[in-house]
């Protein structure tokens, strides 16, 4: 399992990593915890449970006004581009969703027909009209064919139960949050991929998104089903680099291609020496064979 801590996603993300409303400090005056962290980010940080499954049957509510579960998206056989977050987050939230949905407008793969798009606010307070406020403006920038339909913003059904729902989805995806006393969250700043059983794919850090990045996260969860034959075995021969938050080429992917290659042309050459050398018999004039002496 593998843990991000915030000090160093902080740095990777060009210190755009939690939201906060805490005023600016001097240097040195900020209020800083005991193990170096300052307090209102204690908690903050992306535990990866990749392989585990997202709760499937806890009931959170559409932007259209109606009760649904990420089960019943899934049964459309699709991925889905999970993003954690809340709706009246004045900075990174935003951030998050603005770069993904520039950079997955570089991408041929589509949400709707593709994949799917949706977000979770994790602030139990925000309603489903602010919900669909804000998927609007979202699918005004996208603006394909279709993406109405792949594009979902969920929130908290207004029950005691169903205001636990975000927080166990957060939690069941390793995205750590903390409520500040400000009414606003300082959080992390990520993507997920799930399958469309509901198993955890892949992470996609920061706010910048690498477009060839990201369609290979989607090829990588739609498991054989989205993309060409040609993206498939491109991703074979890479791995996601949690370091370079990218995919990285496998030199023993390459070993692999090599040999394969190198059996390959081994067994045409003998099919080709073999061929002809059947050819030339054949064609040889009988007088020329050796002959066959027999004793007595």
């Amino acid at each position: 399992m593998f843990v991000a801590s915030v000090t160093a996603a902080f740095v990777a993300t060009g210190g755009a990593w939690a939201q906060t409303s805490i005023p600016p400090f001097a240097p040195g005056e900020g209020p800083i915890a005991a193990d170096g962290i300052a307090e209102e980010m204690q908690g903050v940080d992306i535990i990866e449970h990749l392989g585990e499954k997202v709760p499937l049957s806890m009931v959170l509510m559409g932007d259209d006004g109606k009760e649904t579960t990420l089960g019943e998206i899934l049964k459309s056989g699709k991925p889905i581009m999970l993003h954690m977050g809340y709706y009246k987050c004045p900075m990174l939230c935003t951030l998050v969703l603005n770069e993904g949905i520039r950079s997955l407008s570089k991408v041929d793969l589509s949400i709707g027909k593709d994949f799917d798009l949706v977000s979770v606010s994790i602030n139990p307070k925000e309603g489903h009209e602010l919900a669909h406020a804000k998927k609007q403006g979202y699918l005004a920038e996208y603006d394909r064919d279709g993406a109405d339909r792949g594009v979902r913003f969920l929130t908290a059904v207004t029950t005691t139960e169903g205001a636990s729902v975000p927080a166990a989805i957060a939690s069941a995806v390793g995205f750590g949050y903390k409520a500040l006393p400000s009414g606003e969250y300082s959080h992390p700043a990520m993507l997920v991929m799930i399958a469309s059983d509901g198993r955890i794919v892949r992470y996609l850090y920061g706010v910048k998104f690498d477009p060839a990045t990201m369609r290979m996260a989607i090829v990588e969860a739609g498991e054989g089903k989205i993309g060409t034959p040609l993206d498939r075995f491109i991703l074979w021969c890479h791995q996601y680099d949690p370091a370079s938050h990218g995919y990285v080429l496998l030199a023993f992917r390459l070993m692999q291609i090599g040999g394969a290659v190198t059996v390959v042309v081994i067994a045409a050459g003998l099919i080709y020496l073999f061929r002809k050398g059947s050819r030339t018999a054949k064609l040889a004039p009988l007088g020329s064979l050796p002959s066959v002496t027999r004793t007595a």
